[in-house]
């Protein structure tokens, strides 16, 4: 389900919800929403296509999106020079081959390559910089285990895996687990490059869905994620395998080696940004404060000076759940922190949520929107300026 607030002439317009109405063999996308081309698309990984969705939220049907192989991914990034949006899809289906893709403004595949990973890899995010995508090939691996309903195994035969499940009718949410015997790897692939010019460089195993954003120093790559270290190894039901840091990873391409540094202390997920500096450097990200369970959200929202090196948390009150909070610059030569941040919070007393306004700059309230119900726990949304 996706829902919406139209904001104009200072006032909420309207709130709605609406069901992403799946057709044939297609499973909803249920991941994340964002304009793009002039449509407005609703996403998922792992083999199903993106939906088109009106300005209004009904489903007007599969996107194609040209010639993209396997699917699509829930977490393109929009170069902000031009207007393209880059993307690492995956699915079962393709053993160990993932695709980089490259859209343009028009929605068309400008660029399209295959890269040959460790095995058959769960790949929530990407990461983007001026001359490279960044590949994560991670220890959370396709499991036919999983689908059939038996104890979790690592992968093994691709081509016996395929067959054992397209013969089975009986799947279960998020067939993947933790594989203990896979390697941890960040590869870097130029963005105009082919498959095999990819480089990889090894890392302390972990796993990570969301990255906050990437760029290049001289000759190292800098990327700041979200680091779990590990992931679907004793719990299934969702990321709760203990506290996850804003991590930076620092890639040194001379000498071949990767620097691990953790920033603070919060549990935290859903990193977001001021996305005008996708892929050039950053000093300001925001991120969800996660309960000392690492299963949902708690009432926290942190703002993070990466250059500082300090943390701002912002509490919005006890019994209340936040969701991802998106940044929206005041204009488009604001400064980095000049803007909004808004988001999703579920009051539990109440039984309702609102859309809160915060200031980037100091967390502060600016505004609320009161919902007539319950916006349940999601994953992504974004602010969409001309829907």
């Amino acid at each position: 389900m996706v829902h919406g607030v139209r904001l104009g002439d200072g006032r909420a317009q309207w709130y709605r919800n609406r069901w992403v109405r799946p057709v044939g063999d297609d499973f909803a996308p249920n991941t994340n929403v964002l304009a793009h081309a002039g449509r407005t698309l609703a996403l998922v990984e792992a083999g199903s296509p993106p939906y088109e969705l009106t300005d209004d939220l009904d489903t007007v049907g599969p996107c194609a999106l040209g010639t993209v192989t396997g699917g699509y991914t829930a977490h393109p990034h929009e170069d902000p020079d031009t207007g393209e949006l880059h993307a690492i899809s995956y699915s079962w289906t393709r053993g160990n081959l993932v695709d980089y893709s490259v859209l343009d403004t028009a929605g068309r595949v400008r660029h399209q390559v295959e890269i040959e990973v460790t095995g058959s890899p769960m790949i929530h995010d990407c990461a983007l910089t001026e001359h490279y995508v960044v590949v994560y090939d991670l220890p959370v691996t396709f499991d036919l285990g999983m689908v059939a309903g038996e104890p979790p195994r690592p992968l093994q035969a691709t081509d016996r895996l395929i067959d054992a499940t397209l013969r089975t009718r009986t799947y279960r949410p998020l067939p993947y687990s933790w594989d203990a015997d896979y390697p941890a790897r960040i590869g870097l692939l130029p963005r105009d490059g082919a498959g095999a010019d990819v480089r990889w460089f090894e890392i302390d195993q972990c796993y990570v869905f969301h990255t906050l954003n990437a760029y290049e120093d001289g000759t190292d790559v800098v990327i700041d994620v979200v680091r779990h270290d590990r992931m679907f190894a004793t719990d299934f039901t969702g990321p709760n395998e203990g506290p996850a840091y804003l991590t930076r990873f620092t890639v040194n391409t001379a000498a071949g080696k990767v620097r691990e540094h953790r920033f603070d202390e919060h549990s935290q997920e859903f990193p977001r940004y001021d996305e005008r500096l996708t892929a050039r450097r950053h000093r300001f990200g925001y991120a969800a404060g996660v309960v000392a369970e690492g299963v949902r959200t708690g009432d926290s929202v942190l703002k993070h000076d990466v250059v500082a090196g300090t943390t701002i948390e912002r509490r919005l009150g006890a019994g209340r759940e936040v969701s991802e909070f998106c940044f929206v610059p005041d204009a488009p030569d604001a400064a980095e922190d000049e803007g909004i941040l808004m988001g999703y919070v579920f009051d539990r007393d109440t039984g309702r949520s609102d859309l809160r306004l915060l200031d980037a700059a100091t967390l502060d309230d600016v505004a609320a929107i009161h919902l007539p119900g319950r916006v349940p726990a999601g994953f992504h949304g974004n602010w969409a300026p001309t829907a």
